[in-house]
């Protein structure tokens, strides 16, 4: 399933609306990228797919590191989780 591993966002449903107001089932999609972040404080690389809009957050945060010790459980994905707890233990 397309999701992002860092805010937990899933593709929406919706519709087109044409100018008379007929409406068509349609797919939101997420821009979804994969790539690949430096973890300073574990020294190694985290590969993760990421919606672009996440990509911006962890750019504003500063650095991946900060950006997962702030970030709420309940959206990061398992394998997030994990290294958010490894981060955390090496602080």
């Amino acid at each position: 399933m397309a999701k992002c591993e860092l805010t937990g966002k899933i593709p929406q449903s919706g519709n087109n609306v044409s100018h008379a107001k007929n409406r068509n089932k349609r797919k939101f999609k997420l821009n979804l990228q994969k790539v690949s972040f430096w973890s300073s404080k574990l020294n190694k690389k985290i590969s993760i797919t990421a919606a672009t809009s996440a990509i911006r957050d962890i750019d504003k945060a500063g650095s991946f590191d900060s950006y997962l010790i702030k970030a709420n459980n309940s959206y990061l994905s398992n394998k997030l989780q994990k290294v958010k707890k490894e981060i955390i233990s090496n602080s």
